[in-house]
């Protein structure tokens, strides 16, 4: 059997997976998200390493231990968490990839060549956070420069708590997240590490996707000695869980955010359009195949605005049913940058707007325009990527609302096919784990359904005003 721990944003998710990738054990823990500052989200690295173990516990809860071979961890990407090698303990709090605190210094850096990374100056990446933590808080930074403090992202940290602070890797997919990661070398790149003041020592070393990795020790992760045998970014996990390794295959997720990437095999993809490069797995052999990929900053996370801080809802599930009461928005469009906009057009400084609203608008008009909003932000990217796809698979939680689904089919004029399960990144590191440890490849271990519209929906066009009000009303907020 194989532990795939899935670290997401609020939540941690461990499964249990045997050789025929049945799920025979499942956990679940979330942790909190703190937000000291506008703009600013933080998690506490012990909070997410509670929870890991927690979830963990329950999804072995009556399994034989010394059936589990190996373990499988899929993550958060973009996350930068800092740690002391000896005590393992973090001495602050992560600085989460929706963090925007970055924007002023990716200003100043927006005329430096980052090409090679296949990424954007963007707060998004993990290097500028880096930065931001050595220009504001010295004292952190002189203990990261003195070797006694390590980076990485939440894969490297989970790795170092499971191994008892005696493995400091990441593997390529992760690495590829960071804007300090050369696609064309598949190593870090010096000529960042010094513009972020990032140590070359201080980051782990980059493996491939899966193989013998790194180890857990039984003392401090639940009794398991065995090796870790996959590693993958999450959205690259998803990929790969929905038989992703052929090219033009796509899988989006719709979670906290949504991310679209799309199998362009061993060629780097273009960025020209707005979207990004980034590894999509890395063999043990050193072969990598590549992604275009696109992320949309809030689309599920919107829905939850739309239950807690609007309290039109009492429970996500209920913005399907309350927007089928309408037929349509009647006109109104909901753009939900409420973190700015990220691909295609990269705005850090957009908010989220409604418009076309009446004294006729109701909230049911505004939960469909909000799932309006969800799939033509997908669509953008699609439509920047220029890609002829092959396959257009969706998952996360937001994935299982049939009217977005119908509405996403409406506009990309395609079938989008759905997971029946909710986890397809922790499946996908299961799949790169049982890789890792020679069992036989399976493509995909999940049934699917196509679903299709057409469905009412707004046009393009209306939509596309709407982006632009908001790049106008960003540039005065500037």
């Amino acid at each position: 059997m194989i532990l795939s721990v899935d670290a997401g944003t609020t939540g941690i998710t461990a499964l249990v997976i045997d050789r025929d990738r049945n799920v025979v054990g499942r956990g679940y823990q979330d942790f909190p998200q703190h937000f000291p500052e506008p703009g600013w989200v933080e998690h506490d690295p012990n909070e997410i390493w509670s929870a890991v173990l927690a979830a963990a516990s329950v999804a072995i809860e009556g399994i034989d231990k010394s059936r589990i071979e190996g373990v499988g961890i899929t993550n958060q990407r973009e996350t930068l968490v800092l740690w002391d090698r000896e005590t393992l303990g973090a001495p602050r709090r992560a600085i989460v990839w929706q963090d925007r605190r970055t924007t002023s210094i990716c200003e100043r850096f927006k005329d430096v060549d980052v090409s090679n990374t296949g990424l954007r100056m963007d707060p998004y990446f993990t290097g500028t956070k880096a930065l931001w933590i050595a220009e504001n808080e010295p004292r952190t930074w002189r203990y990261v420069e003195d070797g006694r403090i390590a980076l990485g992202t939440i894969d490297s940290y989970l790795i170092a708590r499971m191994s008892r602070g005696l493995d400091h890797v990441t593997d390529a997919t992760n690495a590829s997240r960071t804007l300090m990661y050369d696609l064309n070398t598949g190593n870090w790149d010096d000529r960042l590490l010094d513009l972020f003041h990032v140590p070359r020592e201080a980051l782990p070393t980059i493996t491939s996707s899966w193989g013998d990795l790194a180890h857990t020790e039984p003392t401090v992760f639940l009794g398991l000695d065995v090796p870790i045998t996959g590693i993958a970014g999450d959205q690259q996990s998803a990929l790969i869980s929905i038989a992703g390794f052929d090219p033009g295959s796509a899988a989006c997720a719709y979670g906290t955010g949504s991310f679209l990437l799309v199998n362009t095999g061993k060629e780097i993809p273009s960025t020209a359009s707005g979207t990004l490069a980034t590894v999509a797995w890395q063999a043990p052999d050193g072969a990598r195949a590549f992604a275009s990929e696109g992320g949309v900053f809030v689309t599920g996370a919107a829905v939850q605005w739309f239950r807690d801080g609007l309290g039109a809802i009492k429970s996500s599930a209920e913005i399907e049913e309350l927007a089928r009461t309408v037929k349509s928005s009647e006109g109104v469009i909901l753009v939900p940058a409420l973190a700015g906009l990220g691909a295609p057009l990269w705005n850090p400084h957009a908010r989220g707007a409604m418009l076309g609203i009446s004294l006729a608008s109701t909230k049911a008009h505004m939960a469909r325009a909000l799932l309006e909003g969800i799939a033509h932000s997908i669509t953008d990217v699609v439509e920047s990527m220029q890609v002829e796809l092959t396959k257009f698979g969706a998952h996360g939680g937001a994935s299982q609302n049939d009217l977005l689904c119908q509405m996403q089919s409406t506009l990309l004029n395609s079938p989008v096919y759905r997971r029946h399960d909710l986890e397809a990144t922790a499946l996908g590191a299961a799949e790169l784990a049982a890789r890792g440890l020679g069992w036989p490849d399976r493509d995909g271990v999940a049934t699917e359904e196509a679903l299709v519209g057409p469905v009412e929906i707004s046009t393009r066009e209306s939509w596309k005003q709407a982006l632009a009000t908001v790049g106008e009303f960003a540039e005065g907020v500037r």
